[in-house]
């Protein structure tokens, strides 16, 4: 299975690099890494705001003398 997966990756690869002049490569990558990394972002900012309520400061603590 894996096999097919990387022939069907590499194919696809070919027709972008080969295929397709530069201005259609360059939006097709941009048209899947863009929405790719919003979303990776988003991830990483929902687990870092669930760590910092999770491992932050309690309630109970006095609030710094300022």
């Amino acid at each position: 299975m894996l096999d097919g997966f990387g022939d069907w990756w590499n194919q696809v690869e070919l027709w972008i690099v080969l295929g397709l002049p530069f201005p259609f490569q360059f939006a097709l990558v941009m048209a899947v890494l863009l929405p790719l990394c919003v979303v990776v972002a988003w991830l990483i900012d929902r687990a870092v705001d669930y760590a910092s309520a999770r491992f932050g400061p309690s309630d109970e603590d006095e609030p710094p003398v300022s």
